[in-house]
């Protein structure tokens, strides 16, 4: 027999017994387990889910994976939490809070959240499992969440779900669904979401209260995005000097007298410089004195560690990218983290303008991949050829008319049980926390919501939890803020 007809034979067995991944549209497999928390065993039933999402002729379009964390000792869910969680991105897998924040169990790291060998899964003593049931969620083309062809082989419209309006409205519905499903109607309403996920739950809010009149008695904006807020120009500019300050702080790039402060100590004071002296400035362009410049070159170098020189070269505008290069170009020969630059890089060259690669996503992925697809497979049972997407194709990804920051603010003032918490981490170079802070003085416009509002800041980056101080005082102060909200609900919605 020849080569060529032994290959074509093969080809021909391979092509009989290969068969297609298979998707599951609808399905759940459950399993019960426990975890210590605070010392107390909390007992809980772990279900892994698919949920489809349907058109509007009730035919499936996509299915979403789901993990939903319930206690199995509460007797009557009506006053039991239901936290609803995403990530971000877009295009980002729910992987991140699941396995690192929030869930029963955590990726095994170290204290500060680099990776370790072998890779892992361990039990999370800080988890808010024991007051929250918890449901994290994959949108469509993230984790194992995939569109469904229809009768004819053809994928829906991408449209349907690749836009910051799209995407709140298909999930507004698939929450409407799950809720119905699992009989959670009755229960406190929580919205958590990372990063691109803020924008995610701040159209949620009122989408699920205005077009499910599904009311929310929470929201956590955990390392916000702009949610639909514009400050560019000398805002934005200015909103960056607190960053720079403790990025430069945490790697001890800043003069002595600021040094020596404390890292809280310290940052009010750029504060205040940023946003009454240096907006200002900026402000006036080319129309400031030569003093003025002078003044604000010489405060913005010391407070960011960097040389007047290059402050100057900028205009004062030092860009994200030169700041994560240039920080430690001449002191280490090392640059810094964007979501968090706690962690250091190694450039092949020192010169140049930006970093080579992100140093922090690249250590997490190399430690939440491992995990995340052993959890699903050996401890949730889930056998599968699907592949786990921690960032799935998603785009183009529609932007406009991103009106969610306005509408969680609409959503609060319709609602007077409704809450906000955010977190961020002072490292955060991606989505600063003094941007956090403004973003939460633009929803708070009237100063009518302070009451209902509080701000939460960590010595670590964009995911904050991964320090594992920082895991412990941010599910703590998830159990505060879940408490607060759900104090007074008896009394009915009213002002």
């Amino acid at each position: 027999m020849s080569l060529k007809i032994t290959i074509l034979l093969l080809l021909v067995t391979f092509s009989t017994f290969a068969q297609k991944i298979k998707v599951p549209v609808d399905t759940t497999s459950t399993s019960t387990y426990s975890v210590t928390i605070k010392g107390k065993t909390i007992p809980y039933r772990a279900e892994l889910g698919f949920q489809p999402v349907w058109d509007e002729s009730g035919n499936p379009v996509a299915t979403l994976n789901y993990t939903y964390y319930s206690r199995t000792d509460i007797k009557d869910d009506q006053t039991r939490p239901l936290v609803i969680s995403f990530n971000g991105g877009p295009g980002s897998a729910s992987v991140w809070m699941h396995i690192a924040y929030t869930g029963p169990r955590i990726l095994k790291i170290t204290d500060e959240g680099f990776p370790v060998q072998p890779y892992g899964i361990k039990d999370n003593p800080y988890s808010i499992l024991d007051v929250a049931d918890i449901v994290f969620i994959n949108p469509v083309n993230t984790g194992y969440s995939r569109m469904l062809p229809n009768e004819k082989g053809e994928m829906p419209d991408r449209k349907e779900f690749f836009g910051v309006n799209a995407d709140i409205s298909y999930l507004a519905s698939w929450v409407n669904t799950f809720v119905t499903r699992h009989n959670r109607w009755r229960s406190p309403k929580f919205l958590i979401g990372e990063s691109y996920g803020t924008t995610r739950v701040s159209g949620l809010a009122m989408e699920l209260q205005q077009s499910k009149w599904m009311y929310i008695n929470g929201v956590i904006l955990v390392s916000p995005t702009e949610i639909g807020f514009e400050f560019e120009g000398p805002v934005e500019i200015a909103n960056r000097l607190p960053y720079f300050a403790a990025a430069a702080w945490y790697h001890k790039a800043l003069p002595p007298e600021l040094q020596n402060k404390d890292l809280l100590e310290m940052l009010p004071e750029v504060e205040a410089y940023a946003v009454n002296e240096l907006l200002p400035v900026l402000a006036k362009g080319g129309s400031a004195t030569t003093i003025e410049r002078a003044q604000a070159i010489e405060k913005t170098a010391y407070y960011s560690g960097l040389s007047q020189k290059t402050v100057a070269q900028h205009n004062l505008a030092v860009p994200f990218n030169y700041f994560w290069k240039d920080l430690l170009r001449d002191k280490e020969g090392l640059t810094i983290g964007r979501l968090d630059s706690r962690y250091k890089g190694l450039d092949i060259a020192n010169a140049g303008s930006s970093p080579d690669y992100n140093s922090e996503l690249t250590s997490w992925l190399h430690s939440f991949t491992p995990a995340i697809n052993y959890y699903m497979t050996q401890e949730l049972n889930f056998k599968t050829d699907l592949t786990y997407d921690m960032f799935g194709d998603v785009r183009p990804w529609d932007r406009t008319n991103n009106n969610s920051g306005a509408d969680l603010r609409e959503a609060m003032a319709m609602n007077s049980n409704l809450h906000l918490l955010v977190q961020s981490g002072y490292y955060d170079g991606a989505c600063t926390y003094f941007n956090a802070r403004y973003i939460m003085n633009q929803i708070n416009i009237n100063g009518k919501f302070t009451n209902r509002m509080d701000f939460k800041g960590y010595r670590s980056g964009h995911m904050m939890y991964l320090r594992n101080e920082d895991l412990k005082n941010a599910n703590e102060d998830l159990r505060v803020f879940i408490e607060k909200a759900s104090k007074n609900i008896a009394q009915g919605a009213k002002y």
